[in-house]
């Protein structure tokens, strides 16, 4: 089964702010699976870059320091290693990891397969990685002009936070053999550049108060796991500001025989703008482009007459929280503005697959909430029924399913895709904005490869093509125009 057809178990490819360090176990050597990316210039040119990926601890063995004894086996601590947060992490080590045989994680070149389900001395479902830029250093991206992970629903199902056990308080699930809730939380920004499946996708933004990570204790975290009184408590927006096409009314836009068509590999880009043309401007905006079959599709706009555009704006977020009832957490935890601060400083990019013990991903591709009506703005985000995406039923009826990241670009805007024809009914521009980075990757659901971007005399469609101290190309491939923003930039529209 295709990866854009594991229904329920969505993607992620998202940037987060970066948390802390652990102890190390010795019974399996870790050797991090090779993973290149590239970095791109003005004029098309791409350098290869050689990096690795390594696996989140939540996925690990934790056994005793002294022993193969397990410190967490199921869903539940060892109590008589694991007294407490401070003397269980200083109790248990984190061992290597057997990447293919115990989770389904594999590269080749610049292409990493995910697997849904793999069966190896025990069962294992999905997968979390972080990109490095070597054996001991993530790669941090700034995106403008220590141990475990962290993300604005400041998760509490992690066994460690600030080199400390989780085990306080630790609750078993009731519904997932492996995971549980501690005491605590581990909160940071979350820009999640890609979370879909065949019949959804969006692109979120979650700002949090700090810009670094930070620990929060019990209910007052907020989020997914904390009641639902608390979810808006903590000091992270839980969330974000999204941007689901088919949420905002273009129901034709993505999904499998349509204008991005889910059954064919295709290149996600995504273009985060400035106001003044440099890295360190303030954020204004956050565009979403694809190519498919060497066509660049425009992101499809909304058909709501009260929310316009096809980007991320603070407009949009704006209007769409008053269009769809909700509370805007967004604006209170810094906006747009709170998130590019957090992209300033450096975040870790993030790639995963999964499914959904806490709301069966209904968030995404279903009417939610379930008892609201679907004709009601905002509740329909797909078109899966409210019934479906149960992760025990997922996980039987969808083993075999698996994602491919490749071809991971991160450059000027247009330098990390090729264009041909476009297509597409969204709004390309912000009249008061600059461009300055943007990323891209391609997701494809067969083991055949993908042609990359390439260099170009002119520039691409939605590329820069002007502004100061702009040094690239400044005319346009066919049926495009360089057309004047701002003294800093330029674009092809």
């Amino acid at each position: 089964m295709s990866s854009f057809q594991i229904y329920r178990a969505a993607l992620l490819l998202s940037i987060l702010a970066t948390a802390n360090a652990q102890q190390v176990g010795t019974y399996t050597t870790e050797t991090h699976p090779s993973l290149t990316w590239q970095t791109c210039t003005s004029d098309g040119s791409c350098t290869t870059n050689d990096g690795e990926v390594v696996i989140d601890a939540n996925w690990r063995w934790v056994h005793s320091t002294s022993s193969a004894t397990n410190c967490y086996t199921g869903n539940e601590w060892d109590t008589s290693i694991c007294t407490d947060d401070v003397t269980c992490a200083a109790n248990c080590a984190l061992d290597g990891a057997t990447y293919e045989a115990t989770y389904g994680v594999t590269t080749s070149g610049s292409e990493l397969r995910l697997n849904f389900v793999t069966q190896g001395s025990s069962k294992n479902i999905g997968s979390r990685l972080y990109l490095m830029s070597d054996d001991s250093n993530y790669e941090l991206f700034k995106l403008l002009g220590g141990t475990g992970y962290c993300d604005s629903q400041c998760p509490r199902d992690l066994k460690f936070i600030n080199g400390e056990a989780n085990c306080d308080g630790w609750e078993p699930s009731s519904n997932n053999v492996n995971t549980g809730v501690g005491d605590h939380g581990s909160c940071c920004a979350e820009m999640d550049v890609w979370e879909a499946n065949s019949i959804s996708n969006a692109f979120t933004a979650h700002p949090c108060d700090s810009v670094s990570q930070t620990m929060c204790d019990g209910d007052s975290c907020g989020g997914t796991y904390s009641a639902s009184g608390d979810r808006y408590s903590g000091t992270c927006d839980p969330d974000g500001c999204d941007y689901n096409p088919y949420r905002l009314g273009n129901t034709d836009f993505y999904g499998p025989g349509l204008t991005v068509d889910t059954n064919s590999p295709f290149t996600v880009v995504t273009q985060f703008i400035t106001d003044d043309g440099t890295s360190s401007g303030t954020l204004t905006e956050i565009k979403r482009l694809y190519v498919q079959n060497g066509e660049v599709i425009a992101n499809g706009a909304s058909t709501y007459s009260s929310v316009n555009g096809s980007s991320i704006t603070s407009a949009f977020c704006e209007s769409e929280k008053t269009l769809f009832g909700d509370e805007n957490v967004f604006d209170k935890h810094g906006g747009l503005e709170g998130m590019g601060e957090a992209m300033a400083k450096g975040m870790v990019l993030v790639l995963s697959l999964w499914d959904d013990y806490a709301a069966d991903m209904l968030w995404l591709d279903s009417d939610y909430p379930v008892n609201s009506s679907a004709s009601t703005p905002g509740v329909a985000r797909g078109t899966c029924s409210t019934d479906s995406g149960v992760p025990a039923t997922v996980e039987a009826e969808s083993p075999n399913a698996y994602v491919t990241y490749s071809n991971i670009k991160f450059g000027p805007i247009g330098s990390t895709y090729s264009s041909g024809s476009s297509s597409g009914s969204g709004s390309s521009s912000s009249s008061s904005s600059t461009t300055t980075k943007a990323t891209s990757t391609t997701l494809k659901t067969t083991s055949t490869t993908s042609s990359g971007s390439s260099s170009t005399s002119a520039a691409q469609a939605y590329g820069q093509c002007g502004g100061q101290g702009w040094t690239g190309p400044t005319t346009c491939v066919s049926g495009y125009t360089c057309t004047y923003e701002n003294a800093y930039y330029s674009q092809c529209l």
